[in-house]
């Protein structure tokens, strides 16, 4: 996204897009910019003549068409800069936090993340504003100009990001030991010559727990036993459990076997709460760390925050 974009856009046109945005309606976003609906349909419409694009789905609430997302970024973009320009040069409100927006994913957020961001200096003072996300998904809020940076698993930069490498997470395939007894002890767990073993075919059949019905990382390891990496996935009884302590609470009570941060997985497995179905073959998943090209004090320091942070944490 070209930096000189202000030069070209009416910033109050790229301001009341922003406005109607977040807001979901005309209405709603001539009360908070205090001006009638009819200015904020005129400035709308006059920066989609400018930029040839529609920008706006007049739905219920308000969506933003892939055009209008790289200008909502962009005006985002520009309220952030506004804000740290405001308290560089001291004006500021007494005792404003500066707000980092960040999407991140579930098993991130349960283990090394919070820490992560304990390390930021506190001063200036800052305000975190998490979305927990699937890593698969993070970038899209970046995309849409909804958050200034996001732990993702893609390693491709959003337009107007840079991306930056921090790890791998590992996950082990682990069950509760009575649910090993239940489901899996007439069968071998060691891995035969072949992938398309017994272990996959047992996993294919066993209740699986997942973390929603978006969470393909069971079927992706049950598959990963095959030749060839096709066939079924993990079995048809799945148990969603939407946050990730619960999802490994679910594990180790039984409900069914699960792909397990190895973070969490380690002391689960010492204390025999849980069992390691196949100790050879973990899933790893990469991740990283993208932002917005900006330069934004508070942006930077989280960013070194995070990356340091991550360095012990995650594998290389």
């Amino acid at each position: 996204m070209r930096n000189d974009l202000s030069l070209d856009l009416p910033l109050d046109q790229v301001r009341t897009l922003l406005a109607v945005v977040d807001q979901g309606t005309f209405d709603a976003a001539a009360a908070a910019l205090h001006v009638t609906p009819s200015a904020v349909s005129q400035r709308v419409k006059a920066l989609e003549q400018r930029t040839g694009r529609v920008l706006l789905l007049r739905t219920k609430p308000v969506r933003p068409t892939e055009s209008g997302e790289i200008v909502v970024r962009f005006a985002r973009q520009l309220a952030r800069l506004e804000r740290d320009t405001r308290s560089e040069l001291g004006m500021s409100g007494a005792g404003e936090p500066t707000r980092v927006t960040v999407a991140v994913n579930a098993d991130s957020l349960a283990t090394w993340f919070l820490p992560a961001l304990a390390r930021v200096p506190r001063e200036p003072q800052l305000c975190f504003e998490l979305h927990r996300e699937d890593e698969t998904r993070t970038a899209e809020l970046l995309r849409e100009g909804l958050v200034m940076a996001a732990v993702t698993s893609s390693p491709d930069a959003v337009t107007g990001c840079s991306v930056h490498a921090l790890g791998t997470m590992r996950y082990l395939a682990a069950a509760a030991p009575d649910f090993v007894a239940r489901h899996l002890t007439d069968r071998p767990l060691a891995i035969g010559p072949l992938s398309d073993g017994p272990l996959s075919e047992a996993l294919s059949q066993a209740p699986v727990v997942v973390f929603d019905r978006s969470d393909d990382l069971q079927d992706a390891f049950v598959r990963r036993l095959r030749r060839g990496g096709h066939g079924p996935g993990a079995g048809p009884v799945r148990h969603a459990v939407p946050t990730s302590e619960g999802f490994v609470d679910a594990v180790a009570a039984g409900f069914g076997w699960g792909m397990v941060p190895e973070m969490q997985a380690d002391a689960l497995l010492r204390a025999g709460r849980l069992v390691s179905l196949a100790p050879d073959r973990p899933l790893d998943v990469p991740l990283y760390w993208q932002q917005w090209k900006l330069d934004s004090p508070a942006l930077a320091a989280v960013a070194d925050a995070v990356t340091k942070a991550a360095a012990p944490a995650l594998r290389n």
